[in-house]
């Protein structure tokens, strides 16, 4: 582990605003914050730019960014002590034990602000709006409260579309362009991830939604349909895969129809690895010119 994120980890340990794995949280939000306003998560916080954002904009309410990244929190945290925002906290944990830190209906709205997108049908499970997440959510969740998505994916927005009509759930807003279409000035904040701009689709989509009372069990059903979306011919196979000492890699021929570098660091990237952070691009542009 690098010294700088040892120094962040040890930070955050004496940040008032960062909760690490806390115990006996449940039902015990609103005595930490000293109030009884509504309580908002931004999940797979990252860096916590909506956090801080948010608690800006809206005094009245208290926003927790959940993350596993200490490193990453720490950024978030550190803007929120300097700037005194006392109504805007982190927690350290995984975002499937949500239910081991907060009770039934504690939660008034959740935040999914440019979440992986998980894009191979076989981590379809992974993505923050399958149903499988969604069951998470509706344990802390009040019967009222809303879930926003915000991605510049559109597989992922057109995937949390189909859950929405395919399970029932209230959709309450739908935007296809945010910048062009919407003047919400939450929707205008922008997350270290929209700035990579990974998915080069020129667009933010937004959907808003509720969840229904019961939350059917279809996930086998939604699989079927994924994967019968998939390529399904040797050929087609053949396009987008390799296979390299025993490794299933995108082709260069893939990544370029694709048109974007996705940041990942893929193998046959032909773009120079543009969106993949320093100084992991150095080390894989090395290795890369050194199998030419």
């Amino acid at each position: 582990m690098g010294q700088k994120k040892l120094i962040r980890f040890a930070a955050i340990k004496t940040f008032a605003n960062v909760l690490e794995y806390p115990e006996n949280m449940q039902g015990k939000w609103n005595t930490f914050f000293k109030n009884n306003n509504p309580i908002v998560l931004e999940l797979a916080c990252g860096r916590g730019e909506y956090t801080v954002g948010l608690s800006r904009m809206f005094a009245d309410k208290n926003f927790i960014g959940v993350d596993i990244k200490g490193n990453r929190i720490f950024i978030g945290a550190k803007k929120c002590l300097d700037e005194q925002l006392h109504n805007a906290a982190f927690l350290r944990t995984q975002i499937e034990k949500l239910a081991d830190y907060f009770s039934e209906d504690e939660v008034s709205e959740i935040w999914l602000t440019f979440p992986d997108p998980q894009l191979r049908t076989s981590r379809a499970k992974k993505r923050l709006t399958h149903p499988r997440f969604l069951r998470l959510y509706q344990k802390v969740l009040s019967t009222k409260g809303c879930i926003h998505l915000k991605t510049d994916s559109p597989d992922l927005y057109t995937f949390t579309k189909r859950v929405i009509d395919m399970y029932g759930l209230t959709l309450l807003e739908d935007c296809d362009d945010v910048n062009a279409k919407s003047n919400k000035e939450e929707l205008k904040i922008i997350t270290h991830y929209q700035s990579l701009d990974i998915a080069k689709s020129n667009k933010i989509f937004y959907l808003k939604f509720q969840l229904p009372e019961v939350i059917a069990d279809m996930d086998e059903q939604l699989q079927e349909i994924l994967k019968r979306e998939e390529p399904n011919n040797e050929t087609d196979q053949e396009e987008r895969f390799s296979n390299e000492d025993d490794l299933i890699v995108f082709t260069a021929e893939y990544l370029l129809e694709r048109g974007y570098c996705c940041g990942n660091g893929c193998r046959n990237c032909p773009y120079e690895y543009k969106n993949v952070p320093e100084p992991k691009r150095s080390k894989l542009l090395a290795i890369q010119q050194a199998s030419k």
